[in-house]
């Protein structure tokens, strides 16, 4: 009889999917990342804010309009982290991913999107800087990055990367603390002692 294989053979696994993205320059603190690269953004004639944002909420959901007088850079550098790590992303996914909670008063709270009008200025802004192009993927149609953006965004989390973990000089410091606030406790402690000696007599 001739030998078959079995059916019951373990099939091999199939290999991961690649990220749309390094995920090298995606894994960094997006925090610092996306500060670096609104300097950069700064720095190009194409990426400005409008007059508007002066006086412009990101979304329904906000009370006041942005603190930071640096805010649009900021959400252009953050629409493009998004682009890298979604694209090809459009506009209706962006004002999702950067939505929230939209308070009512006493009603119970709903999600509300973000900002279209800002997001799809900046997108008009990334795009004449050739940061970012109109790209199809299957039924997936928007925005992705351009090598140029690419190379901005692998740049700035190098830089990050090799910035000192603050979390561990933290940690550190927070260590360190309690001996030295305890010695200046005890001196504290000591020398009111000696003030109430000092009166008694």
């Amino acid at each position: 009889m001739a030998d078959t294989k079995s059916t019951t053979e373990s099939k091999e696994p199939k290999p991961a999917k690649k990220a749309k993205h390094d995920s090298g320059a995606l894994s960094v603190d997006p925090n610092r990342l996306i500060d670096i690269v609104a300097k950069e953004l700064q720095g190009i004639p194409e990426i400005k804010p409008p007059a508007w944002s002066v006086f412009v909420k990101t979304g329904v959901y906000k009370e006041r309009p942005p603190a930071r007088k640096d805010w649009w850079h900021i959400r252009a550098a953050a629409i493009l982290r998004t682009v890298a790590r979604l694209g090809p992303v459009g506009t209706s996914k962006l004002r999702t991913r950067f939505g929230g909670k939209h308070s009512r008063g006493y009603k119970s709270e709903r999600f509300a999107p973000g900002s279209g009008s800002i997001i799809r200025k900046i997108l008009q802004q990334l795009e004449k800087a050739g940061l970012i192009k109109q790209a199809a993927k299957g039924v997936h149609k928007g925005r992705i990055l351009t090598k140029k953006a690419s190379s901005m965004i692998e740049t700035a989390a190098q830089k990050v990367a090799k910035e000192p973990n603050r979390m561990t000089a933290s940690a550190t410091s927070v260590k360190a603390t309690p001996s030295t606030h305890g010695l200046d406790v005890q001196q504290a402690s000591q020398a009111a002692v000696a003030a109430k000696e000092h009166a008694k007599a």
